[in-house]
Protein backbone atom coordinates (compact mmCIF):
# COMPACT_ATOMS: atom_id res chain seq x y z
CA UNK A 1 0.00 0.00 0.00
CA UNK A 2 2.97 2.28 -0.22
CA UNK A 3 5.31 4.03 2.18
CA UNK A 4 4.38 7.43 3.63
CA UNK A 5 6.61 9.91 5.45
CA UNK A 6 4.43 10.80 8.41
CA UNK A 7 5.10 11.13 12.10
CA UNK A 8 3.61 10.34 15.50
CA UNK A 9 1.00 7.66 14.73
CA UNK A 10 -1.88 7.46 17.21
CA UNK A 11 -4.33 4.66 17.81
CA UNK A 12 -8.07 4.83 17.19
CA UNK A 13 -9.93 1.62 18.05
CA UNK A 14 -6.97 -0.47 16.88
CA UNK A 15 -6.31 1.72 13.83
CA UNK A 16 -3.03 3.49 13.28
CA UNK A 17 -3.95 7.05 12.31
CA UNK A 18 -0.89 8.35 10.54
CA UNK A 19 -0.57 12.10 10.49
CA UNK A 20 -4.40 12.36 10.56
CA UNK A 21 -4.33 11.63 6.83
CA UNK A 22 -3.70 7.93 6.30
CA UNK A 23 -5.19 5.11 8.36
CA UNK A 24 -4.31 1.47 8.16
CA UNK A 25 -4.37 -1.57 10.36
CA UNK A 26 -1.20 -3.62 10.23
CA UNK A 27 -1.63 -6.56 7.89
CA UNK A 28 -5.30 -5.67 7.22
CA UNK A 29 -5.01 -5.00 3.50
CA UNK A 30 -7.03 -1.83 3.99
CA UNK A 31 -5.94 1.77 3.37
CA UNK A 32 -8.00 4.90 4.02
CA UNK A 33 -6.82 8.39 3.04
CA UNK A 34 -8.47 11.62 4.20
CA UNK A 35 -9.24 13.57 1.01
CA UNK A 36 -9.30 16.85 2.93
CA UNK A 37 -5.51 16.66 3.22
CA UNK A 38 -4.49 14.53 0.23
CA UNK A 39 -2.68 16.71 -2.31
CA UNK A 40 -2.18 13.80 -4.70
CA UNK A 41 -5.90 13.32 -5.15
CA UNK A 42 -6.50 17.03 -5.70
CA UNK A 43 -3.87 16.96 -8.45
CA UNK A 44 -5.70 14.28 -10.44
CA UNK A 45 -6.95 15.37 -13.85
CA UNK A 46 -10.70 15.66 -14.19
CA UNK A 47 -12.26 12.77 -16.08
CA UNK A 48 -14.61 13.34 -18.98
CA UNK A 49 -18.04 12.03 -17.98
CA UNK A 50 -21.15 11.51 -20.09
CA UNK A 51 -23.28 14.45 -18.93
CA UNK A 52 -26.45 13.02 -20.48
CA UNK A 53 -25.93 9.71 -18.66
CA UNK A 54 -25.48 11.60 -15.39
CA UNK A 55 -28.69 13.55 -15.97
CA UNK A 56 -30.61 10.36 -16.75
CA UNK A 57 -29.32 8.73 -13.57
CA UNK A 58 -30.33 11.73 -11.47
CA UNK A 59 -33.73 11.82 -13.18
CA UNK A 60 -34.31 8.17 -12.28
CA UNK A 61 -33.23 8.91 -8.73
CA UNK A 62 -35.66 11.82 -8.41
CA UNK A 63 -38.46 9.73 -9.87
CA UNK A 64 -37.77 6.92 -7.39
CA UNK A 65 -38.39 9.25 -4.46
CA UNK A 66 -41.91 9.77 -5.77
CA UNK A 67 -42.82 6.46 -7.42
CA UNK A 68 -40.62 3.80 -5.75
CA UNK A 69 -39.79 4.98 -2.24
CA UNK A 70 -39.12 1.41 -1.11
CA UNK A 71 -36.37 1.11 -3.77
CA UNK A 72 -34.70 4.48 -3.15
CA UNK A 73 -31.42 3.16 -1.79
CA UNK A 74 -30.98 0.61 -4.56
CA UNK A 75 -31.70 3.22 -7.24
CA UNK A 76 -29.24 5.50 -5.48
CA UNK A 77 -26.28 3.09 -5.69
CA UNK A 78 -27.08 2.38 -9.34
CA UNK A 79 -27.01 6.14 -9.93
CA UNK A 80 -23.65 6.32 -8.13
CA UNK A 81 -22.20 3.74 -10.53
CA UNK A 82 -23.53 5.61 -13.54
CA UNK A 83 -22.63 9.19 -12.60
CA UNK A 84 -19.12 8.34 -11.35
CA UNK A 85 -18.21 5.66 -13.86
CA UNK A 86 -17.68 3.21 -11.01
CA UNK A 87 -17.43 -0.57 -11.15
CA UNK A 88 -19.36 -1.00 -7.88
CA UNK A 89 -21.21 1.08 -5.31
CA UNK A 90 -22.88 0.49 -1.98
CA UNK A 91 -24.52 1.95 1.09
CA UNK A 92 -23.74 0.78 4.61
CA UNK A 93 -25.52 1.50 7.88
CA UNK A 94 -24.56 0.84 11.48
CA UNK A 95 -26.79 -1.94 12.79
CA UNK A 96 -28.87 -1.16 15.85
CA UNK A 97 -28.12 -3.20 18.96
CA UNK A 98 -25.26 -5.07 17.31
CA UNK A 99 -21.84 -6.19 18.50
CA UNK A 100 -18.47 -5.44 16.92
CA UNK A 101 -18.54 -8.66 14.92
CA UNK A 102 -21.75 -7.74 13.06
CA UNK A 103 -21.67 -3.98 12.86
CA UNK A 104 -22.04 -2.60 9.30
CA UNK A 105 -24.98 -3.72 7.19
CA UNK A 106 -24.76 -3.22 3.41
CA UNK A 107 -28.35 -2.21 2.65
CA UNK A 108 -27.80 -1.47 -1.07
CA UNK A 109 -25.21 -2.61 -3.62
CA UNK A 110 -24.69 -2.23 -7.38
CA UNK A 111 -22.20 -3.28 -10.03
CA UNK A 112 -19.62 -6.01 -9.40
CA UNK A 113 -20.47 -6.00 -5.69
CA UNK A 114 -24.21 -6.59 -6.24
CA UNK A 115 -23.89 -10.04 -4.68
CA UNK A 116 -22.93 -8.50 -1.35
CA UNK A 117 -26.39 -7.03 -0.73
CA UNK A 118 -27.28 -7.48 2.96
CA UNK A 119 -23.71 -8.45 3.84
CA UNK A 120 -22.74 -7.70 7.44
CA UNK A 121 -19.17 -6.62 8.19
CA UNK A 122 -17.27 -6.27 11.47
CA UNK A 123 -16.57 -2.94 13.08
CA UNK A 124 -12.79 -3.45 12.74
CA UNK A 125 -11.06 -3.39 10.37
CA UNK A 126 -13.40 -1.12 8.40
CA UNK A 127 -13.02 1.88 6.13
CA UNK A 128 -16.57 2.86 7.17
CA UNK A 129 -15.49 3.36 10.79
CA UNK A 130 -12.60 5.63 9.83
CA UNK A 131 -14.86 7.60 7.49
CA UNK A 132 -17.51 8.13 10.16
CA UNK A 133 -14.89 9.08 12.74
CA UNK A 134 -13.34 11.66 10.42
CA UNK A 135 -16.70 12.88 9.15
CA UNK A 136 -15.63 13.59 5.58
CA UNK A 137 -14.77 12.07 2.17
CA UNK A 138 -12.14 9.33 2.15
CA UNK A 139 -10.11 7.58 -0.52
CA UNK A 140 -9.75 3.87 0.17
CA UNK A 141 -8.14 0.78 -1.32
CA UNK A 142 -8.62 -2.87 -0.41
CA UNK A 143 -6.10 -5.63 -1.13
CA UNK A 144 -6.48 -9.41 -1.03
CA UNK A 145 -5.40 -9.56 2.62
CA UNK A 146 -8.58 -7.82 3.77
CA UNK A 147 -10.81 -10.40 2.07
CA UNK A 148 -8.73 -13.21 3.55
CA UNK A 149 -9.42 -11.81 7.01
CA UNK A 150 -13.17 -11.70 6.28
CA UNK A 151 -13.14 -15.09 4.57
CA UNK A 152 -14.80 -13.87 1.37
CA UNK A 153 -13.91 -13.63 -2.31
CA UNK A 154 -14.35 -10.27 -4.03
CA UNK A 155 -12.66 -8.05 -6.61
CA UNK A 156 -9.91 -5.88 -5.15
CA UNK A 157 -10.64 -2.20 -4.66
CA UNK A 158 -7.90 -0.31 -6.48
CA UNK A 159 -9.58 3.08 -6.06
CA UNK A 160 -12.63 4.08 -4.04
CA UNK A 161 -14.43 7.07 -2.57
CA UNK A 162 -16.31 6.81 0.72
CA UNK A 163 -18.57 9.47 2.29
CA UNK A 164 -20.49 9.55 5.60
CA UNK A 165 -24.19 10.26 6.05
CA UNK A 166 -26.55 10.48 9.02
CA UNK A 167 -30.35 10.38 9.37
CA UNK A 168 -32.83 9.77 12.21
CA UNK A 169 -30.05 8.95 14.65
CA UNK A 170 -28.58 6.35 12.27
CA UNK A 171 -25.17 6.64 10.59
CA UNK A 172 -23.73 5.06 7.51
CA UNK A 173 -21.60 5.53 4.42
CA UNK A 174 -22.01 5.57 0.66
CA UNK A 175 -19.15 4.44 -1.52
CA UNK A 176 -18.05 3.88 -5.14
CA UNK A 177 -15.24 1.54 -6.16
CA UNK A 178 -13.03 0.64 -9.10
CA UNK A 179 -11.58 -2.88 -9.40
CA UNK A 180 -8.66 -2.37 -11.72
CA UNK A 181 -8.05 1.32 -12.29
CA UNK A 182 -5.86 3.11 -9.76
CA UNK A 183 -7.09 6.65 -10.50
CA UNK A 184 -10.72 6.05 -11.42
CA UNK A 185 -12.15 9.03 -9.52
CA UNK A 186 -11.41 12.73 -9.13
CA UNK A 187 -12.65 15.67 -7.06
CA UNK A 188 -15.59 16.10 -9.45
CA UNK A 189 -16.74 12.65 -8.38
CA UNK A 190 -16.34 13.66 -4.74
CA UNK A 191 -18.71 16.59 -5.32
CA UNK A 192 -21.22 14.27 -6.95
CA UNK A 193 -20.87 11.76 -4.12
CA UNK A 194 -21.49 14.48 -1.55
CA UNK A 195 -24.84 15.14 -3.21
CA UNK A 196 -25.58 11.41 -3.30
CA UNK A 197 -24.69 11.12 0.39
CA UNK A 198 -27.36 13.75 1.10
CA UNK A 199 -29.78 11.69 -1.01
CA UNK A 200 -28.83 8.59 1.00
CA UNK A 201 -29.70 10.34 4.27
CA UNK A 202 -32.96 11.60 2.79
CA UNK A 203 -33.81 8.18 1.36
CA UNK A 204 -33.09 6.39 4.61
CA UNK A 205 -35.20 8.92 6.50
CA UNK A 206 -38.09 8.39 4.08
CA UNK A 207 -37.87 4.61 4.40
CA UNK A 208 -37.89 4.86 8.20
CA UNK A 209 -40.90 7.18 8.04
CA UNK A 210 -42.74 4.70 5.81
CA UNK A 211 -41.97 1.91 8.26
CA UNK A 212 -43.36 3.97 11.14
CA UNK A 213 -46.53 4.77 9.18
CA UNK A 214 -46.96 1.10 8.27
CA UNK A 215 -46.55 0.08 11.90
CA UNK A 216 -49.14 2.70 12.89
CA UNK A 217 -51.55 1.39 10.26
CA UNK A 218 -51.06 -2.16 11.48
CA UNK A 219 -51.58 -1.09 15.08
CA UNK A 220 -54.76 0.78 14.12
CA UNK A 221 -56.05 -2.24 12.18
CA UNK A 222 -55.30 -4.54 15.11
CA UNK A 223 -57.08 -2.18 17.51
CA UNK A 224 -60.13 -2.05 15.22
CA UNK A 225 -60.26 -5.85 14.99
CA UNK A 226 -59.94 -6.17 18.77
CA UNK A 227 -62.69 -3.61 19.29
CA UNK A 228 -65.00 -5.41 16.87
CA UNK A 229 -64.28 -8.74 18.55
CA UNK A 230 -64.95 -7.24 21.98
CA UNK A 231 -68.33 -5.96 20.82
CA UNK A 232 -69.21 -9.42 19.48
CA UNK A 233 -68.18 -11.07 22.75
CA UNK A 234 -69.76 -8.53 25.08
CA UNK A 235 -73.46 -9.40 24.64
CA UNK A 236 -73.19 -13.18 25.13
CA UNK A 237 -70.73 -12.54 27.93
CA UNK A 238 -73.33 -10.45 29.77
CA UNK A 239 -75.81 -13.28 29.48
CA UNK A 240 -73.26 -15.74 30.90
CA UNK A 241 -72.50 -13.31 33.71
CA UNK A 242 -76.19 -13.08 34.63
CA UNK A 243 -76.68 -16.84 34.54
CA UNK A 244 -73.66 -17.44 36.75
CA UNK A 245 -74.81 -14.74 39.20
CA UNK A 246 -78.28 -16.24 39.50
CA UNK A 247 -76.80 -19.69 39.98
CA UNK A 248 -74.53 -18.46 42.72
CA UNK A 249 -77.18 -16.49 44.60
CA UNK A 250 -80.43 -18.32 43.77
CA UNK A 251 -82.02 -21.49 45.04
CA UNK A 252 -79.54 -23.85 43.47
CA UNK A 253 -77.91 -26.91 44.99
CA UNK A 254 -74.73 -26.45 46.97
CA UNK A 255 -72.74 -28.16 44.22
CA UNK A 256 -74.09 -25.77 41.55
CA UNK A 257 -73.47 -22.76 43.78
CA UNK A 258 -69.87 -23.83 44.39
CA UNK A 259 -69.29 -24.25 40.67
CA UNK A 260 -70.95 -20.88 39.95
CA UNK A 261 -68.82 -19.10 42.56
CA UNK A 262 -65.69 -20.56 41.00
CA UNK A 263 -66.87 -19.60 37.53
CA UNK A 264 -67.58 -16.02 38.59
CA UNK A 265 -63.87 -15.34 38.92
CA UNK A 266 -63.14 -16.55 35.39
CA UNK A 267 -66.08 -14.63 33.94
CA UNK A 268 -64.98 -11.51 35.81
CA UNK A 269 -61.49 -11.68 34.32
CA UNK A 270 -62.95 -12.15 30.84
CA UNK A 271 -65.25 -9.17 31.36
CA UNK A 272 -62.26 -7.04 32.37
CA UNK A 273 -60.41 -8.09 29.21
CA UNK A 274 -63.38 -7.09 27.05
CA UNK A 275 -63.53 -3.69 28.77
CA UNK A 276 -59.84 -3.19 28.01
CA UNK A 277 -60.35 -4.14 24.35
CA UNK A 278 -63.27 -1.73 24.05
CA UNK A 279 -61.12 1.02 25.54
CA UNK A 280 -58.38 0.65 22.89
CA UNK A 281 -58.12 3.72 20.58
CA UNK A 282 -59.22 3.02 17.04
CA UNK A 283 -56.57 5.40 15.65
CA UNK A 284 -52.84 4.79 16.24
Amino acid sequence: MGVYAVASPTLFNGWSIMGSAIAYLDDSGLEVVDLATDAGFRARKLHVRDASAQMRALQLLGRAFVEQPEAILQVLVKAAVDVCGADSAGISVEKEGCDDKDFYHWVATAGSYSGFLNAVLPRYPSACGVCLERGGPQLFRVSQRFFEILGVEAPLVTDGILLPWEADGMRGTIFVMAHGRDQAFDHGDVSMMQMLADFAALGFRQIRQQQRLLEQERAAAAAAMANELAHKINNPLQCITNVVYLAATGESSSEVKAFANELQGDVGRLSELVRELLALPLEA
